[in-house]
C-alpha cells in the first residue's frame, strides 16, 4: 500500500511539472509578448539621464510637492538643477536632486531625495505646466 501511495505521489508531481512546463510557462510567455501591457506614447524610456522641457517640469513639480509636504514650520531650499532625471516612458520620470531643509529651531540639513512623478494627460501637452495634471508616485530621502 505504501508503494502505491509513493508511486501516486511521484506520478502526480511529474504530471504537475509537465503541465507547468508544457502549458503554463508557454502561456505566460504568450501573454508577456502580447500587446496586453503595451502603452502607446510618444515618450520613450531611457536608461541614461535625460534633460528636456518635461524633465525640467517634473523637477519643478517634485519640488512643489516636497515644499507642500514639508509644511510651513520649515523652509526648503532646492538646487537649481536636478542631479539626474530618468524617463521611464509614458511621461513618467524619476527625479534625483538635493533639498536643504531649514527647521526654525535646528541647523539646516541637506537631503538627497528621489521623486517619482507622472504626467497624467498622456500626449496632450496643453496642461504640462499645471501641477494638477501630475501625479506624485512617491518621494524618498526626506526623512530625518
Amino acid at each position: 500500500m505504501k508503494n502505491k501511495k509513493l508511486l501516486l505521489l511521484v506520478v502526480g508531481l511529474a504530471a504537475l511539472l509537465g503541465l507547468q512546463f508544457k502549458v503554463i510557462v508557454p502561456m505566460m510567455y504568450d501573454i508577456a509578448g502580447s500587446d496586453l501591457f503595451l502603452v502607446e506614447s510618444k515618450d520613450s524610456a531611457s536608461a541614461l539621464p535625460v534633460k528636456n522641457e518635461m524633465t525640467a517640469l517634473a523637477f519643478s513639480h517634485c519640488n512643489s510637492f516636497i515644499a507642500k509636504e514639508v509644511g510651513e514650520d520649515k523652509s526648503v531650499l532646492f538646487a537649481n538643477q536636478p542631479t539626474n532625471v530618468w524617463s521611464l516612458g509614458n511621461y513618467e520620470y524619476i527625479v534625483n536632486a538635493d533639498a536643504e531643509i531649514l527647521p526654525k529651531d535646528a541647523p539646516a540639513k541637506t537631503h538627497h531625495y528621489v521623486c517619482r512623478i507622472q504626467y497624467s494627460n498622456g500626449d496632450d501637452m496643453s496642461g504640462v505646466a499645471n501641477i494638477e495634471n501630475w501625479n506624485l508616485e512617491g518621494i524618498s530621502g526626506l526623512s530625518e
